[in-house]
């Protein structure tokens, strides 16, 4: 029976399918991409199983979706109110300060499902229910305009969606005793930033270069002209986009910036340094001779009659264009990450408290028609983000079942951990060791080693893979990719000269040499590689998210239009599938509707 406080009158609710779909009679992928789309036709864009949230983009502004809705949920339980991500952000907040236990939600989908805006609703969702002083309204807003920034720097226009995160973020907010928000922290994963130098037709850059090229005013200032006339900006029309205000969206980014405490100075040394990027003749304030030199060469040493000889060697044109793209995704990958620090600086906080939520927006599953080691990177994190979904809703629980000898009938279901192995494995060793073994050990050309790499692959004993020179494919919980092995190898080991590094330390712009702080001397013979960087930031990630009590919100992509009120029940079902959902329901409907420890129950 719903509860008093329900949004939507019965009768409309039975003509809008079932909102928890444990109760559907059928529960093929059919069935449930049915229910969807009655709902989703009618704007109902969220539906339950269980406790888990299903979310369908709508491509639109949708009514019960704006803030002032938000205090119909304050306070409420989950059968209150109609379906909501707004039911799931209350629910967080309110076992939190019930059961003194750290929250999380992880938010799935493919590009596009609205991984994203479904965060925002919930960060906004917290700021508006949790209360506090001065402090606290700080802390909310670096909350709310942490989305905006990091948005401009990290997200770009691609062919699935206007508006597609080019990295993973996890906001973990810290609450006092009295549930309000007084710090926090973001941890950012997977910044693509090969995005800078080159983008697909009909992708553009990150949004901030266009925002910076929309204003007169800035393009005065740090002398840039027409787009067209750049390196690493597409020239195609599709650098326009009608949904997108790129004049608007830069008074945003500013505003975020200026409750980040950035000064006038911090601002002008970044949009300088964006400019330089993208101008023809950039110098980042380094000696323009040094520069042409370091672009075009590299200082090597040996050993001649029991002497130490330098020698410069010239490069090819590729390398010496290898050199200047490496350099530009390097510079702009630090601009990143100085802008993360910045934002944990404004969420720093020295009260001590153990209750936390943490929100994890994170790429979501990529197939396209040509995949690189972006796309390895992306599809391994998404295989351990399944792997806890896996562990936690459909293996723990039955497992719990069986131990209290509860009469059950095993709900069948794919565990990818074979998957997860097949990449990081230890021993045998998976894709990511043998790619790193590879990569540290030869010194041939890319193409040499990338065949090796592939040889190296072809000795594995898989079912999930299957290699065909030049590429080779892995059978992932979502489908099977196909990935092109060009570059693996040069991708991974992800490493700037020292020359370089040296040559950005000698610039009379203190904010470029802040951005090198590398110690030449030190670093190491062998630096760790980028596969190695991501392995060991997803098992962190996932230690995390396993010592919280998690949520789950499951983002459905209706078209690949980005078009409302379409419906493309194929491409549903597709993601009805890797989803997993009707195991999902399966083990709900079998199980049962109340879970919970007793001390918990007890303490309620």
């Amino acid at each position: 029976m719903l509860g008093a406080k329900y949004d939507f009158s019965r009768d409309r609710e039975r003509r809008a399918g079932v909102d928890d779909m444990v109760f559907m009679s059928k529960n093929t992928d059919s069935d449930i991409s049915h229910n969807l789309k009655i709902r989703f036709d009618v704007n109902y864009i969220y539906t339950y199983i269980g406790s888990v949230l299903i979310a369908v983009n709508p491509y639109k502004d949708v009514e019960y979706c704006r803030d002032n809705h938000m205090e119909k949920y304050r306070g409420a339980t989950q059968m209150d109110n109609a379906p909501h991500i707004f039911a799931i952000a209350e629910d967080m907040f309110s076992n939190m300060l019930i059961d003194s236990e750290k929250q999380c939600v992880i938010i799935s989908g493919e590009s596009g499902a609205g991984k994203t805006v479904s965060a925002k609703f919930i960060m906004s969702y917290i700021a508006e229910v949790s209360g506090g002083g001065p402090n606290v309204q700080r802390i909310k807003s670096v909350i709310l305009q942490s989305n905006p920034l990091l948005e401009a720097f990290g997200n770009a226009k691609t062919i699935r969606n206007d508006n597609s995160s080019r990295f993973g973020k996890y906001v973990e907010i810290i609450f006092s005793r009295g549930g309000e928000p007084i710090g926090g922290a973001i941890s950012n994963f997977l910044l693509e930033k090969s995005r800078v130098v080159s983008q697909a037709e009909n992708e553009r850059n990150f949004h901030i270069f266009y925002q910076l090229l929309s204003s007169r005013e800035f393009c005065q200032q740090y002398s840039l002209s027409h787009e067209l006339r750049f390196q690493y900006i597409n020239h195609a029309e599709s650098s326009r986009v009608a949904k997108i205000d790129d004049t608007k969206e830069m008074q945003h980014t500013l505003h975020a910036m200026d409750v980040m405490g950035f000064s006038s100075e911090s601002k002008q040394s970044i949009f300088s340094l964006l400019a330089d990027l993208q101008a023809p003749c950039a110098y980042f304030g380094i000696q323009i001779d040094y520069l042409k030199t370091k672009l075009i060469s590299k200082r090597l040493e040996f050993k001649e009659h029991q002497k130490n000889e330098l020698i410069d060697q010239t490069f090819t044109v590729d390398k010496a264009i290898f050199t200047r793209d490496a350099l530009a995704k390097s510079i702009y990958s630090r601009i990143f990450d100085y802008l993360i620090q910045a934002v944990n600086s404004a969420f720093q906080t020295t009260a001590k408290s153990d209750l936390s939520m943490g929100i994890l927006d994170i790429y979501g599953f990529e197939i396209f028609e040509r995949n690189s080691f972006e796309q390895f990177c992306i599809n391994y994190v998404n295989e351990k983000l399944q792997q806890i979904f896996i562990e936690l809703t459909l293996k723990k629980e039955q497992e719990e079942y069986k131990r209290e000898n509860i009469q059950w009938t095993p709900i069948s279901f794919f565990n990818n951990i074979v998957v997860c192995d097949l990449f990081e494995a230890k021993q045998p060793p998976g894709m990511f060791l043998l790619l790193d073994d590879i990569c540290l050990s030869s010194h041939a050309t890319t193409e040499k080693v990338d065949k090796s790499y592939l040889h190296k692959l072809s000795s594995l004993s898989n079912q999930y893979l299957i290699v065909s020179p030049p590429t080779f494919t892995v059978r992932h919980y979502a489908g099977a990719v196909i990935y092109h092995s060009d570059q693996f190898c040069e991708k991974n080991r992800d490493i700037l000269n020292i020359d370089l590094i040296e040559m950005m330390q000698s610039s009379t712009i203190p904010f470029v040499v802040r951005l090198f702080p590398e110690q030449t001397a030190n670093i190491k013979s062998r630096p760790t590689t980028a596969g190695t960087k991501i392995r060991t930031q997803a098992n962190l990630l996932v230690e995390k998210l396993m010592g919280c009590q998690p949520h789950y919100v499951r983002c459905i992509k209706p078209n690949e239009n980005q078009a409302p009120s379409e419906w493309n029940s194929s491409s549903v079902i597709e993601q009805v599938k890797y989803l997993g959902l009707v195991a999902n329901i399966e083990v709900r409907k079998a199980g049962f509707v109340y879970r919970r420890e007793f001390a918990k129950f007890l303490s309620r």
